[in-house]
C-alpha cells in the first residue's frame, strides 16, 4: 500500500498539463529561499528554487515516482513529462509562479509549486492574493516529512510575494496529503465537489501552526542527534596503522569501551593485504565496507576531508564527527573551508559535529561509544554534558569522575558532546535530544556563545520544565567562522532572561559540577529553609552565613560536638529531615580523632541510611578534605529496593511536596532508579551556592506550572495605534517621536503622560503654570541634565509666580541660556517612589521589558530586572519584586507602601504595546512616580523603526554559519 505525499492543482489546464504562456523572469534568482532542513527521520535535505537548469533533474525525478503518485498528482495517468511540461515546470518568474525542490545528493526527492490565481480561478494575469499549490514526493522518500517542510517554505515564499491564501484540490483517497494540510495548523476551509476535496487555508501563522512547526522541529532535530549518538556502526576514517595519532587513538578508545555495534578502520594508505587493525576490520575506503555505516569519525588532514565526506555520503553514512583541525580557527581560508564542509555534508543528508571536535560519548550499556579523545570511558550516569571547548570538556569529565568516587550511578555521564567549531550541530540541537532522552536527568552545558538566543531561550524553558538545565557561559566570542546576530543587551541582562526561562546560570565550571551533582543526586527543595548540623561549631556558623548570603533562611546550627558518633549524626539528621520547619539539610563534618570516633565509611552509611529513611528533602555534606568522607559517601549505596524517581533522578517527593508536572505534549520516560547518593563539598560556600540554585529552580518549576496570563484591557486601541504608527513611519525609516506623538501613541494603550509645557522665557513658564495650576515643577530637559535632580536641574513644589521666576533665574544662572537648558513646566505629581520602565527590541533576544528604581539604583548599581515580552500578570508581579531595592516599594523602615498593582498594570500595558507593534523598538518611561494610590508618568520617549527580522517565525531551517 502506497503512502503518497502528492496533491493535484485546481484548474483543468493544470491537471492536463496543457499549453500555458510563461511570463519572462521578473526577479533574479532568490538565493535567500535556499535552506537546509532536518527531516522527520533526522536526515537533512536542501530546499531551493527550481531553475531552467533543472530540466534533467526534473525528468529523472519524475521517472522514479510511482504511477499511483502520478495519478494523485494529475488526476489522470501521466507516465512521462513532455517537453512543454518540463519547460513549464522549470521556468518561473519567482513572483506569480514559483517552484521549489527538496534535494539530497543534488537530486530531486520532492517538488512543490504555486501559481497565483485570479477571481475566475484561472492563472492570474494581474496580481492576486491567492494561489493554487501542488506537491509531488518521490515514493522512496515519503513518510520523511518532506511535504510538511516544503509547505512551510512555499508558504513563507508566498507571503513574501503578497499571497495570503493557498487553495488545492485533492482526491479523497489521497489521505496523507489531506493530513499534511490538516496537521499544519493553518486556518482552513474544506468542501467536497465533483469527486474531489477542495482545501482553502490562510497562510498567516497561527499559534497552532507555530506549535506544530516547533514540535516537528524538536522531533526532527532530536532524531538527527540520536543518529550521531546512538549509531549501530562506526567507521574511523584516518585510523593509522601504528598506535598514536588522533584517528588511531579514537579507534582504540571505541574498541576499548566495548562499542556494541560494528566498528571499522578506514585508511587510504593501508596496503592491499592489511584487512584489520588490532582486531578491527580495516578498509582503504568507506565504499569498500560491506554493510551500512551510521557514523563516520573523520580524522584526516583538512585537505583530504572533502574526499572522505564524498565517500561517506555515497555510502549512505548518516552523520559525521570531524575531529580534523585547520578550519575557521586557522583564518579566512579555513572559514570558507568550514562552510564548504557543512554544505558538502548536508548535500548528502548528513549532519556534522565539529570540525575541530573533541568527540562524543554514550555510556549506555546498549551503545558504549567513546568516539572521543578521552582515554577512559566515563562512568555511566544520568548527566548529559555539552562543551564547545575540548579542553573544558576534558576538565568537566575529569571533575565528574573525581567527584563521583568511582561509583556508577546518577553521578556519571549519559552522553557527552564536544562540538568544536560548532559549524553544524549546536547546543540547541543537543538540548532537543536531551529533552525527552530517558537516560538523561540533568543537563550541564559550557557555552562560549549563544548563537540564537530566541531559540535557545525557548528550548531552555521547555527543557527546564522537565529536567534541570545548568549553563556556564564563557566570556569569549562566537566560535570562529560564525556570523551570528549579536545582542546589544548587557551580559547581566541576558543572564536574567535565561533565568526567567528556568535555566540555572552559574559562573564557573566548578559551580557547574557542584550544581549538577546536587540536582542529579537529590530531590528538589520545597523552600528556602535550611537546617544545619555537624560536629564543628565554626563550620556550622560559616554555613549559616553562606545561607544568608544566598538568600536562604537557615535555622540555628546544631553543634553535635567533635565527640559525636555516627549514631549521633544519624539521629540528628533523622530529626532534621522530619522537622516541618526545614526544607533541606546541610551536614558539616570534620575528621574526628580518638577512640570511638566514627570512620568515614561508618559516618557515610549513617548519613545515607537516615536520608533514605526520610525521603523528600535534599541532604548535602560539607567536609574538610583531610579524610575520605566524600569518597565514602559516593560509595555508600543501599541494597534495599529503591522507590520511583522524579524527572530529576532523585527520590519521589511526598504528595504535599511534589512539584507540579510540567505542561508539555509528551512526558519523557521515567529514568532508571538509583540509590540516593549524598553530594559532598569541600567548602560551605560551594555547597550553599548549589543549594541556592536548586531552591530557585524548584520555585521556578512551581511557578511555571501556572505562568499567568496576558490580560486584556478594554481601553486599548490596537488598530488606532497601528494607524498612528503607520503615519509616523511614513515620515522616515526610523525616528524618535516628539512629545505630542509620544503622548498620543501611549494614550492608545491607556498610558497617560503628565503634560510638560516648554518654557523658553520666564513669561512662558508663568503662563504654563497658570494653565496647569500651582504647584508646579521646573525642569531642565537638556540631555546632560535630564533626570539629574542631583545637579540641581529640577525645582519642585513651586507654589506661586514669585517662586517660579526665582527658580527660572537660578537655573539659567547656573547652567546657561534657556535654549541650552530646554526648560519645561509640569504640574506636581503626588509624592512617591521614582521608578523607570523600559522596553527594547534586541535583534537577537527579542523584546525585553525592564524595571528598576530611577536614579542611582539603576544607573550606578545596575539594579534592573528584566523579562521577555509578552509579560504575564504573574511575571509582572515578580518583575516588581525581583530588584534588590524592591523593599522601598513595600514600606521599608516604616514608609508608606506604594501602589504596586498600578505599577504592574503599567508594565503589562507597555508589554502589550511592544508585543502588538514590533515597529515600537524602544520605550522609556522615566520617571514614573508610584504613589500610595496611583502613579504618574512624568517623562516618556518612544522610538519607531521598521520591525526587525524574526528568524524564529519563519519555516524550519538549519543555520549556515
Amino acid at each position: 500500500m502506497f503512502s503518497t505525499d502528492c496533491l493535484a492543482p485546481l484548474s483543468d489546464a493544470s491537471r492536463t498539463l496543457g499549453p500555458m504562456q510563461t511570463s519572462p523572469d521578473r526577479h533574479e534568482y532568490p538565493a535567500h529561499w535556499e535552506a537546509d532542513v532536518v527531516l522527520r527521520d533526522g536526515g537533512t535535505a536542501r530546499i531551493r528554487p527550481i531553475t531552467v537548469d533543472d530540466a534533467e533533474r526534473l525528468v529523472s525525478f519524475y521517472e522514479q515516482v510511482s504511477d499511483e503518485s502520478k495519478y494523485y498528482r494529475f488526476f489522470a495517468p501521466y507516465p512521462r513529462l513532455s517537453a512543454k511540461d518540463v519547460h513549464r515546470f522549470t521556468h518561473h518568474d519567482f513572483v506569480d509562479r514559483v517552484g521549489l525542490a527538496a534535494t539530497v545528493g543534488g537530486e530531486f526527492i520532492a517538488t512543490v509549486r504555486y501559481d497565483r490565481i485570479g477571481a475566475d480561478g484561472m492563472p492570474a494575469s494581474a496580481p492576486a492574493d491567492e494561489a493554487e499549490v501542488a506537491f509531488l514526493v518521490q515514493d522512496a522518500h515519503q513518510g520523511r516529512g518532506v511535504a510538511s517542510a516544503l509547505l512551510e517554505h512555499i508558504g513563507a515564499v508566498a507571503r513574501e510575494r503578497g499571497i495570503r491564501r493557498f487553495a488545492a484540490e485533492v482526491l479523497p483517497a489521497n489521505t496523507k496529503m489531506i493530513k499534511v494540510f490538516t496537521d499544519a495548523g493553518y486556518t482552513q476551509k474544506r468542501s467536497f465537489e465533483d469527486g474531489v476535496v477542495r482545501l482553502e487555508f490562510d497562510l498567516e501563522p497561527t499559534d497552532r501552526s507555530l506549535a506544530v512547526q516547533r514540535a516537528r522541529e524538536q522531533r526532527a532535530e532530536a532524531r538527527s542527534v540520536r543518529r550521531l549518538l546512538v549509531p549501530g556502526s562506526v567507521a574511523v576514517v584516518g585510523a593509522g596503522r601504528t598506535a598514536g595519532g588522533v584517528g588511531r587513538s579514537i579507534l582504540d578508545n571505541i574498541r576499548d569501551a566495548g562499542f556494541t555495534g560494528a566498528l571499522y578502520a578506514v585508511n587510504k594508505a593501508l596496503p592491499e593485504d592489511v584487512k584489520e587493525l588490532d582486531g578491527v576490520p580495516a578498509h582503504r575506503s568507506v565504499r569498500d565496507i560491506d554493510g551500512p555505516v551510521d557514523l563516520a569519525v573523520v580524522a584526516v588532514p583538512a585537505e583530504r576531508v572533502p574526499e572522505a565526506v564524498t565517500e561517506c555520503g555515497e555510502h549512505g553514512v548518516q552523520g559525521l564527527v570531524v575531529v580534523s583541525a585547520g578550519y575557521a580557527e586557522s583564518g579566512p581560508e579555513g572559514r570558507e573551508r568550514q562552510r564548504e564542509l557543512v554544505r558538502h555534508a548536508r548535500t548528502y543528508g548528513m549532519r556534522i559535529i565539529g570540525p575541530n571536535a573533541f568527540g562524543i560519548i554514550n555510556t549506555s550499556s546498549e551503545v558504549r561509544l567513546n568516539a572521543s579523545l578521552a582515554p577512559e570511558m566515563p562512568r555511566p550516569g544520568r548527566i548529559g554534558l555539552f562543551a564547545q571547548s575540548g579542553a573544558i570538556g576534558i576538565a568537566l569529565l575529569s571533575r565528574l569522575q573525581r567527584r563521583g568516587g568511582g561509583v556508577t550511578g546518577v553521578t556519571g555521564v549519559s552522553t557527552f558532546v564536544s562540538s568544536g567549531n560548532r559549524a553544524d550541530v549546536s547546543g540547541n540541537d543537543v538540548i532537543q535530544y536531551w529533552y525527552d532522552d530517558p537516560d538523561t536527568d540533568v543537563v550541564l552545558m559550557y557555552l562560549e556563545s549563544i548563537g540564537n538566543p530566541r531559540k535557545f531561550t525557548r528550548l531552555a524553558r521547555r527543557t527546564a520544565a522537565a529536567k534541570p538545565l545548568v549553563v556556564v557561559q564563557g566570556a569569549g566570542s562566537a566560535p570562529q567562522g560564525h556570523a551570528v546576530r549579536a545582542t546589544r543587551l548587557p551580559h547581566a541582562t541576558v543572564s536574567a532572561l535565561l533565568r526567567q526561562a528556568g535555566l540555572i546560570r552559574v559562573d564557573t565550571i566548578t559551580e557547574l559540577v557542584d550544581a549538577g551533582l546536587l540536582l542529579a543526586r537529590q530531590p528538589l527543595p520545597a523552600g528556602p529553609r535550611v537546617a544545619i548540623l555537624g560536629n564543628s561549631e565554626s563550620l556550622g556558623l560559616l554555613t549559616y552565613d553562606a545561607c544568608l548570603s544566598e538568600g536562604l533562611r537557615p535555622l540555628r546550627p546544631l553543634d553535635l560536638t567533635t565527640g559525636a558518633s555516627a549514631e549521633d549524626f544519624h539521629q540528628a539528621l533523622l530529626r532534621a529531615l522530619g522537622d516541618d520547619s526545614c526544607d533541606a539539610v546541610v551536614v558539616t563534618a570534620i575528621p574526628a580523632i580518638g577512640e570511638g570516633s566514627p570512620g568515614d565509611a561508618e559516618l557515610a552509611e549513617a548519613l545515607r541510611s537516615a536520608a533514605e529513611s526520610v525521603p523528600g528533602k535534599p541532604v548535602l555534606v560539607v567536609h574538610v578534605e583531610l579524610g575520605g568522607l566524600a569518597a565514602a559517601l559516593s560509595a555508600a549505596t543501599s541494597t534495599a529496593p529503591q522507590p520511583d524517581t522524579t524527572a530529576t533522578g532523585s527520590r519521589r517527593l511526598r504528595p504535599s511536596q511534589q512539584l507540579p508536572p510540567p505542561a508539555r505534549a509528551q512526558e519523557p520516560a521515567a529514568p532508571a532508579t538509583c540509590s540516593r547518593l549524598i553530594p559532598a563539598y569541600p567548602a560551605a560556600e560551594r555547597a550553599v551556592r548549589a543549594l541556592g540554585e536548586a531552591v530557585k529552580y524548584a520555585q521556578w518549576r512551581r511557578d511555571s506550572a501556572d505562568p499567568g496570563k496576558v490580560p486584556e484591557y478594554e481601553d486599548i486601541d490596537e488598530k488606532g495605534a497601528a494607524r498612528l504608527i503607520g503615519r509616523m513611519l511614513a515620515r522616515g525609516q526610523g525616528l524618535t517621536l516628539g512629545t505630542e506623538d509620544t503622548c498620543e501613541l501611549l494614550g492608545q494603550y491607556g498610558i497617560p503622560v503628565r503634560r510638560a509645557v516648554p518654557a523658553f522665557t520666564p513669561n512662558d513658564a508663568v503662563r504654563a503654570a497658570e494653565t496647569l495650576g500651582y504647584p508646579v515643577a521646573l525642569k531642565a530637559t537638556a540631555p546632560h541634565l535630564r533626570h539629574r535632580a542631583d545637579l540641581g536641574g529640577v525645582r519642585l513644589d513651586l507654589a506661586d509666580e514669585e517662586q517660579l521666576r526665582r527658580a527660572y533665574a537660578e537655573l539659567t544662572e547656573l547652567f546657561g541660556k534657556p535654549e541650552e537648558l530646554r526648560p519645561v513646566v509640569q504640574g506636581m505629581a503626588p509624592r512617591g517612589v521614582d521608578t523607570v520602565v523600559r522596553a527594547v527590541i534586541d535583534p537577537a533576544a527579542g523584546a525585553v521589558l525592564s524595571f528598576g528604581l530611577a536614579g542611582a539604583a539603576s544607573q550606578l548599581l545596575g539594579d534592573m530586572a528584566h523579562r521577555l515580552v509578552p509579560v504575564t500578570d504573574r511575571e509582572a508581579t515578580s518583575l516588581v519584586r525581583s530588584i534588590r531595592t524592591a523593599p522601598l516599594l513595600f514600606g521599608w523602615r516604616g514608609s508608606t507602601p506604594v501602589d504596586t498593582p498600578a505599577l504592574e498594570e503599567l508594565l503589562l500595558r507597555v508589554s502589550r504595546l511592544v508585543d502588538d507593534h514590533p515597529e515600537v523598538v524602544a520605550v522609556t518611561l522615566e520617571p514614573v512616580v508610584v504613589a500610595p494610590r496611583g502613579l504618574t508618568v512624568l517623562g516618556a520617549s518612544v522610538r519607531l523603526a521598521p520591525p526587525p527580522a524574526r528568524d524564529d517565525l519563519g519555516p524550519r531551517t538549519l543555520p549556515v554559519y
